[in-house]
């Protein structure tokens, strides 16, 4: 489950950033691609995302008075054909918004959502495995939840983020790291020789 905070004005007169998974986005001075690809990743970035919200509360009702939000360039890290289903949760930090959530690299399959707080004990019963909708952008439901699936089989590094500009600027978004497969058709090209260096 990745939980998004908001950002501006937040609880008792504090300043949040907006945040997927209690962690608010730093975009660093080198490319992510680049860094992972050339294998200089530290000082870059970590990848110590966190897989599920380190603190969890009623999302949709009143937020507590310290969302532990941290600041950082932490990305999750994927093997190569891993199977994962993501469920975005809006919260009511600052009144529910509905966010139009995009990944780049992947196309994923839309196969629940709903209103509250997600229930992971009864809502997957509920998710569409037959027919769902396919797409590379979802609207996270305010005050609700949407679940999605796909199939990591495309390696690179892939950004998430809220296409609402103002909210990507805040922090809300997140980068995956796909590793290579063993074949030579599950790697990415090398860069040009000529590529400038960000």
């Amino acid at each position: 489950m990745f939980k998004k905070n908001q950002a501006c004005q937040g609880p008792n007169n504090t300043r949040v950033a907006a945040a997927i998974n209690n962690v608010s986005f730093v975009m660093p001075n080198t490319a992510l691609l680049q860094a992972h690809f050339f294998n200089k990743s530290k000082g870059v970035f970590t990848t110590d995302f966190p897989s599920n919200p380190p603190v969890k509360f009623n999302y949709t009702g009143t937020p507590p008075k310290n969302i532990m939000v941290k600041s950082g360039t932490k990305v999750a890290v994927l093997p190569y054909n891993t199977k994962v289903e993501l469920v975005l949760q809006d919260t009511s930090i600052l009144g529910a918004e509905s966010h139009p959530l995009h990944l780049h690299g992947f196309n994923f399959f839309i196969v629940g959502q709903g209103n509250g707080n997600f229930d992971p004990k009864k809502d997957p019963a509920k998710f569409n495995l037959v027919d769902p909708v396919e797409r590379n952008t979802a609207g996270v439901p305010a005050g609700g939840w949407v679940a999605l699936r796909f199939l990591a089989d495309n390696p690179g590094v892939w950004f998430m983020h809220c296409h609402l500009e103002v909210h990507t600027s805040w922090g809300l978004k997140m980068a995956w790291i796909v590793q290579d497969g063993k074949r030579r058709n599950q790697k990415p090209p090398p860069p040009p020789s000529d590529l400038p260096k960000c």
